[in-house]
C-alpha cells in the first residue's frame, strides 16, 4: 500500500475529504519521523514502535569488486512489531 492508497482509503471509509486526508496522514507521518529523529520514539500498542537505533562502525565488503571499506557509525530508523501483528502475520 502506498502513500496515495492510503489516502484513497481514508476517504473513502470516513466524511473527510482527499485533502482532509492527505493532511491527517501526512501530520501522522511527521509527527512520527520528528519523534524517531529526536530519540523518542513511538509505540502504538498492537502494532509495534519506532524508533533510533545506533549502529556502530565496522568493515564493509563491496560485494562486486570484494574491497574492503570502512563504513562510518550511523542511526538508523527501526521497527518493532508489536506481539499483535506478529501474530496476525504467522496465522496459517
Amino acid at each position: 500500500m502506498k502513500k496515495t492508497d492510503l489516502i484513497q482509503r481514508l476517504t473513502d471509509n470516513s466524511s473527510l475529504s482527499k485533502s482532509d486526508a492527505k493532511l491527517v496522514v501526512d501530520l501522522i507521518i511527521d509527527r512520527i519521523t520528528q519523534s524517531i529523529v529526536s530519540g523518542e520514539g513511538v509505540e502504538i500498542r498492537g502494532f509495534g514502535g519506532f524508533l533510533k537505533k545506533h549502529r556502530k562502525a565496522r568493515q564493509g565488503i563491496n560485494p562486486k569488486t570484494s574491497e574492503r571499506t570502512q563504513v562510518g557509525e550511523k542511526y538508523v530508523p527501526f521497527f518493532k512489531p508489536g506481539k499483535s501483528l506478529k501474530e496476525m502475520v504467522n496465522k496459517d
